[in-house]
């Protein structure tokens, strides 16, 4: 896929292990130029992680050489403005000297730098009861979830759109939690990521009608990355789906960027409102081929 001279932002990279630091590598791969938006509290650590060459060996594209990122911007997606914030965010040591990262800020400062985009990217997630049962759930942590993981794409679509150039496209992850129970998997995400599919869906017809974009969203599977750790359980989930997907093997971040950039890329020029699953066939499955009910019918009829 050729994307030279096609221009990149991505929300949500903080380090080097997630998808998102996956879809910005596969995209500068095929010759796209990458901005990226570092959630404002770790944007110091990242910066300094890059310039000391911490993530060297991560950047190696197949040429060898390192990919770039032409600039990163703070934010901060449960904000739209800076009227938004509270006062104790901006005091808040992590948020110090930072100004303008807000999803309407950074979009400004982009269109300012940069005049247009090409590719808008969303891999954002975010519920602080996380480990929580959704019975336990409070309506405020359930409110986060939804707010930081689903109405911060609407957002950033709704500020990015007005420069993104006709025949861009822009793209969210989600998770099979969406339609299926995932004991665990709580807080409020699950809602989240099922209004982040549903809009999906809204947001190709309204984005293709006002602006001529295309919307879509990766359904990836688990990934043993730094923010999935939060969830606590996570190398269990990797383990079943292992266990019992069709395709017996680990998923890599690549696997995703790659579906990514094909997603972004003139290739999918006719592919809008889409949930592409990317979760080695996990999501085909329903019946569960590691189950101890399974192996005890077995012993019985053996």
């Amino acid at each position: 896929m050729d994307l030279r001279g096609k221009k990149a932002f991505i929300a949500g990279v903080g380090d080097d292990q997630g998808f998102g630091w996956a879809i910005a590598k596969e995209l500068a791969e095929a010759g796209a130029e990458i901005f990226v938006g570092t959630w404002a509290p770790v944007l110091k650590i990242f910066k300094t992680s890059w310039s000391s060459g911490k993530f060297d060996e991560s950047r190696k594209l197949k040429s060898g050489q390192l990919f770039e990122i032409s600039k990163i911007y703070p934010i901060d997606a449960i904000f739209d403005k800076m009227d938004d914030v509270p006062q104790e965010v901006k005091e808040n040591k992590r948020y110090q000297g930072l100004d303008g990262f807000t999803i309407s800020d950074v979009a400004k400062a982009v269109a300012a730098d940069y005049g247009s985009i090409d590719i808008l990217v969303h891999s954002l997630a975010n519920g602080p009861e996380v480990t929580k049962d959704l019975l336990d759930t409070s309506r405020k942590g359930y409110l986060s979830a939804v707010s930081s993981s689903a109405y911060s794409f609407i957002s950033l679509l709704a500020h990015f759109g007005p420069i993104m150039n006709e025949g861009g496209a822009a793209l969210c992850l989600t998770y099979i939690a969406s339609e299926r129970a995932i004991p665990s998997y709580g807080g409020g995400m699950s809602s989240a990521k099922a209004a982040l599919e549903s809009d999906t869906r809204t947001l190709a017809w309204e984005a293709g009608r006002k602006w001529n974009l295309r919307v879509n969203a990766i359904s990836a599977g688990p990934l043993r990355s730094r923010a999935a750790r939060a969830i606590g359980m996570i190398d269990a989930m990797i383990a079943y789906a292992k266990a019992n997907a069709p395709l017996t093997k680990d998923l890599e971040a690549e696997e995703v960027g790659a579906a990514a950039a094909f997603l972004l890329s003139s290739k999918a020029s006719a592919i809008t409102g889409t949930v592409l699953y990317v979760d080695n066939g996990m999501h085909v499955m329903g019946m569960a081929v590691d189950s101890l009910a399974l192996k005890k019918t077995e012993a019985a009829s053996g």
